[in-house]
């Protein structure tokens, strides 16, 4: 995968190499995921399936049910 504008966490802790980084993949209209300390493996996903991964999330988290 080409050079992309990876972005961190604010929580990310003095830019260690232990975070999740994202970029946008505006042509192919994806999300691209990556740990830092491992650069090389990047998972490609649909910004619908991200979205859908992140309410499931934050309902555990507070109890709800995602429908």
């Amino acid at each position: 995968m080409s050079e992309r504008d990876w972005q961190r966490s604010s929580f990310c802790g003095g830019g260690g190499n232990n975070c999740v980084e994202v970029a946008s993949l505006s042509a192919e209209g994806g999300i691209a995921l990556r740990e830092s300390e491992s650069p090389d493996a990047v998972l490609v996903v649909s910004r619908d399936a991200l979205r859908g991964l992140l309410l499931r999330v934050k309902a555990s988290d507070t109890g709800q049910r995602y429908s």
